[in-house]
C-alpha cells in the first residue's frame, strides 16, 4: 500500500507541476501532507515536516548566503571577462550560445556544487538567451544535464556517498569511470549541438556586431535589434534566403517555449551585467574577488569548513570589503532579496515533501519493491541492474536515500553472483545526469529561479534528454568492461 501511495503522490506532483495547476512551492507542500493523511500518518505530519526542515536547513542555508555572494561578485564585474568570452565565442549565433552554455556548465561544475554552477552559468547566459529571444528551458536543460555529468567528481558528493556506503576508495569508483563520464559529456556538447541548431532555424543567425564590441549597447539602446533571418523565417527574401529585418522588444519568435519568462526585459537588471559603466563595478577589487573566490572554492573542496560556514563567511567579507557603507550594503541585499527568498522558500517546502517520504517509509517500501522485482536470473547482471534503477530510484529519491538506503542492498545481491562491489558502486553514478533535475535536488530551484523557466516546463523539457545522457554513460560503460 506505500510503495503504492508514494509512486501516486509523486506523479500526482509531476503532472500537477507540469499542467501548472499549482505553483511548485504549493504542491511539494499541500500534496505530501494530504497522502501523509491517506497513509493514516496525518498526526505525525509536524514531526516529519521538522525532521525535513532539519535536515536540510544547512542546504538552505548555503543557498541563500551563496546567492549572495556570487551575486556581489556579478555585480562587482568578476565574471565579466567570462561573459565577454563567451559573446566573442557565440557570435550571437544561437548554435554556438548553446554549445557554450554546456561548455561552461561543464567548467564552472569543477567546484563540485551544482548551485553555484547554476548561478554563474544562468547569470553569463541570461543575457543572450533573452535579447536573442532564445528558449531558456534550453538553457536549463543544457546546463542541468551537463552539471549532471560533472557531478560524479570525487568531491562533487555520489561518488562520496557510494564509497562510503560500500566501504570503498573513492579513487577506484570514479578514475576508471573517467572515459565513460568523458563520453557522457561528449553526448552532452553532441546534445547542445541538436538543440542550438533547432534554435538556429527557428530564430536564425542573428547579426549583434555592435553589441560584441560594446556591451553597452545591451542596455542603452533595448528597443531595436538588428538581426538576420533564416528563409525558414521570412518568405521571398533574397537570394540567398535570407533577409534583414529589425525586431522589436516585444517580437518574440514563434514556438512554446520560445522565452518562457517575463518579455519585459529592458526592467530586469540582470540584463544589465554587460554594461561597463555599471556603479557597483569594482575594478580596483578584482584581483581581491578573484583570489577570495578561488579561496572560497579551494576550502569547499578541500572541505576545510562545512560548505554553509564557508559562504557565510565570504558573503560577510564580500559585503564588507566592496560595499563598505551601510547603505551600500543593504542595498545590494535588497537587490538579490528575490532570488535568495524564492529559492530558500522552495528548498523548506521540497523539506515537507522529503520529510513525509522519509517518515512515513515510503521511499523504503518503493525501493524494496523495485529491488524485489529483480528477477533471480539478473543476479549475474546486477551492475546493469543498478545503472538503470539508478536513474528513476535517484530521481524520486534524494541521494542519501539512495546510496545509504538502497544501494548496499543491491551490493549484496550482486555479490551473491559475483559482482564486484567496485562495479555496482560505478553503475550507481549513471544516473546523475537526471538526478539534478529531479525535484528533490535544491539546487535546480536556484537555476529555475534564477532564469524565469517554470519548474514544469523544464521537467517536460529535460527528462528525456537527460535520461538520454544517462544511458549513454551506461553504455559507454559496459562498452569499455568499466561496468
Amino acid at each position: 500500500m506505500l510503495t503504492i501511495l508514494g509512486f501516486t503522490m509523486i506523479a500526482t506532483f509531476l503532472v500537477l507541476i507540469m499542467m501548472k495547476k499549482m505553483s511548485p512551492i504549493a504542491a511539494l507542500v499541500l500534496i505530501p501532507a494530504l497522502f501523509c493523511v491517506f497513509v493514516g500518518k496525518g498526526a505525525h505530519l509536524g514531526d516529519y515536516v521538522i525532521e525535513g526542515v532539519g535536515t536540510l536547513a544547512p542546504t538552505a542555508a548555503m543557498l541563500m548566503f551563496a546567492i549572495v555572494y556570487f551575486g556581489v561578485m556579478i555585480d562587482v564585474g568578476l565574471f565579466d571577462p567570462i561573459v565577454r568570452g563567451i559573446l566573442k565565442f557565440c557570435k550571437a549565433d544561437p548554435l554556438r550560445i548553446v554549445v557554450g552554455t554546456a561548455l561552461l556548465a561543464a567548467i564552472v561544475s569543477l567546484d563540485g556544487d551544482g548551485s553555484t554552477t547554476f548561478m554563474i552559468t544562468v547569470s553569463a547566459m541570461y543575457p543572450l538567451y533573452k535579447r536573442l529571444k532564445m528558449s531558456l528551458v534550453v538553457m536549463t536543460g543544457v546546463a542541468a544535464t551537463a552539471n549532471g555529468v560533472m557531478n560524479t567528481l570525487p568531491w562533487g558528493g555520489p561518488t562520496a556517498r557510494a564509497a562510503t556506503a560500500l566501504k570503498l576508495d573513492a579513487g577506484d569508483i570514479f578514475v576508471p569511470m573517467i572515459p565513460a563520464l568523458a563520453v557522457g559529456l561528449v553526448a552532452v556538447i553532441a546534445l547542445s549541438y541538436v538543440l542550438g541548431l533547432r534554435e538556429r532555424k527557428r530564430l536564425g543567425v542573428l547579426s549583434l556586431t555592435d553589441v560584441l564590441t560594446d556591451e553597452k549597447q545591451l542596455v542603452e539602446e533595448p528597443e531595436t535589434e538588428t538581426v538576420l533571418v533564416g528563409a525558414g523565417a521570412a518568405a521571398g527574401g533574397s537570394g540567398d534566403g535570407k533577409v534583414r529585418m529589425t525586431k522589436t522588444t516585444g517580437g518574440a519568435g514563434s514556438g512554446t517555449d520560445a522565452s518562457d519568462g517575463d518579455d519585459e526585459e529592458e526592467d530586469d537588471v540582470r540584463l544589465q551585467g554587460l554594461d561597463p559603466n555599471r556603479p557597483t563595478l569594482r575594478p580596483k577589487l578584482y584581483w581581491f574577488n578573484a583570489l577570495l573566490t578561488a579561496t572560497l572554492l579551494a576550502a569547499m573542496i578541500m572541505e576545510l569548513l562545512p560548505i554553509p560556514v564557508l559562504f557565510v563567511l565570504a558573503a560577510a567579507l564580500a559585503l564588507t570589503v566592496n560595499f563598505p557603507h551601510i547603505p551600500d550594503q543593504k542595498a545590494r541585499l535588497a537587490a538579490h532579496a528575490d532570488n535568495v527568498l524564492n529559492v530558500s522558500g522552495m528548498v523548506f517546502a521540497a523539506a515537507v515533501f522529503t520529510g513525509v517520504l522519509q517518515g512515513t517509509g515510503m521511499v523504503d517500501s518503493m525501493a524494496k519493491w523495485l529491488v524485489d522485482g529483480i528477477p533471480d536470473g539478473m543476479g549475474p547482471h546486477m551492475a546493469l541492474v543498478t545503472g538503470v534503477l539508478s536513474l528513476p530510484l535517484t530521481y524520486f529519491m534524494s541521494n542519501d536515500g539512495f546510496y545509504f538506503g538502497v544501494l548496499p542492498v543491491l551490493a549484496e545481491a550482486g555479490a551473491a553472483h559475483g559482482v564486484s562491489p567496485l562495479e555496482i558502486a560505478r553503475a550507481s553514478l549513471v544516473g546523475q545526469p537526471l538526478h539534478m533535475s529531479s525535484p528533490l535536488v535544491p539546487a535546480v530551484y536556484v537555476l529555475v529561479g534564477m532564469a524565469k523557466v517554470e519548474f514544469g516546463d523544464h521537467t517536460k523539457f529535460v527528462v528525456k534528454w537527460a535520461a538520454l545522457t544517462s544511458l549513454v554513460v551506461l553504455g559507454a560503460g559496459i562498452l569499455f568492461g568499466i561496468i
